[in-house]
């Protein structure tokens, strides 16, 4: 299964822990318009960790999303993340890409903690031989019984998949789709998901560095329904700005308040550390702007403590920014308000082709 690249189109299908997302893309002479999108809720727990535990819910929601929007398309390139996941840049002698196939397996085990046996490896050249006689290979290691995992719910609902990528390389795809590549600008898209956090830097729209991070937007619910002895459902809806029931409401409201600041910089301070994780090996690189997306990254004031703890301009994504849509056919208010960010990594994956490397 390829962890890289896809001429015919497919569908991208994001299984994310807190739902499903499907995406259809044409490709046009000015880039991209969107054919299709729809989202499913899953039931909590479905997936945890990103293990599938609830395979049956996962398949049924698959389905109906399928159905739903009418989509005739079965071929699909869906992503995977988290600790299953390994990408790493390495130094290797210069040689073909046919050469570096026939090594790869004997140089990945060099870098990678699984063992050779139970992964998935593909790679890709970053930087062909320099004057040294050195090249530079992006290396991706995920655990097959993860993938083998995926590709079964997928296979049940009814549909092919193609390609298996990568979230951070996902959502890359996305922001080149959408926003312009400045010379020499580094950039942390940092995808906040219900569970798992994506951090991706690039360069000249080159990956540098990526870290998946165990938590998320349900850490919020988790607090309020602790710290003010309500459902996880009631959590949900307070977490979202709903109204507390009773004569208690602007107590409650000042209550979850605090917690969601609290909620805040914990995952502001995650995502600090993995960002000077990266500067740190990299010192002579400054990151010049944080993009976040993700169903997370709208909670109130979560942008700003993220640039208050970063001290460098947060904005949120659009991933549906320089993509065509019939206004007709897909709410615009939907699209950019409702859904916006979240759709980030299905966007990135729906870019791909079957085939591309």
């Amino acid at each position: 299964m390829a962890l890289f690249g896809g001429k015919k189109g497919v569908i991208g299908l994001d299984i994310g822990s807190s739902s499903i997302k499907v995406a259809e893309l044409r490709e046009t002479k000015k880039g991209y318009a969107l054919q299709n999108f729809g989202m499913a809720t899953l039931p909590p727990e479905a997936i945890v960790d990103g293990a599938l535990m609830n395979s049956a819910a996962i398949v049924e929601a698959i389905q109906t999303l399928i159905n739903e929007r009418k989509i005739k398309t079965r071929e699909v390139v869906t992503s995977v993340s988290g600790q299953s996941v390994m990408i790493k840049k390495i130094p290797l002698p210069a040689m073909t890409e046919e050469e570096l196939e026939d090594q790869i397996q004997w140089e990945a085990e060099q870098y990678i903690p699984f063992d050779i046996n139970d992964v998935n490896l593909d790679f890709q050249i970053l930087k062909p031989g320099d004057d040294e006689g050195n090249m530079e290979v992006l290396l991706v290691a995920a655990k097959k019984d993860m993938i083998n995992d995926y590709v079964a719910v997928i296979t049940e609902s009814g549909l092919t998949p193609v390609v298996v990528d990568v979230d951070a390389f996902a959502l890359e795809n996305m922001y080149e789709i959408n926003y312009q590549i400045m010379e020499n600008e580094v950039l942390a898209l940092v995808n906040i998901g219900a569970s798992v956090i994506n951090i991706a830097v690039t360069k000249n729209g080159q990956y540098m560095f990526s870290r998946d991070v165990s938590s998320g937007g349900k850490l919020y619910s988790e607090e309020i329904q602790k710290q003010l002895s309500v459902s996880y459902e009631e959590a949900e809806m307070l977490k979202l700005g709903g109204a507390a029931k009773g004569d208690t409401e602007e107590v409650m409201r000042r209550e979850v308040s605090t917690v969601i600041r609290s909620v805040s910089d914990q995952l502001a301070s995650e995502i600090a550390r993995s960002l000077d994780f990266y500067q740190a090996a990299a010192a002579e690189e400054h990151i010049n702007k944080i993009w976040l997306s993700g169903g997370s990254c709208r909670i109130p004031g979560l942008a700003e403590v993220v640039q208050e703890k970063q001290n460098i301009p947060v904005e949120i994504l659009d991933p549906f920014r320089n993509v065509d849509r019939n206004p007709k056919q897909f709410d615009p208010g939907y699209l950019e308000q409702e859904v916006g960010p979240q759709a980030a990594v299905v966007v990135g994956l729906a870019t791909r082709r079957v085939g591309d490397k």
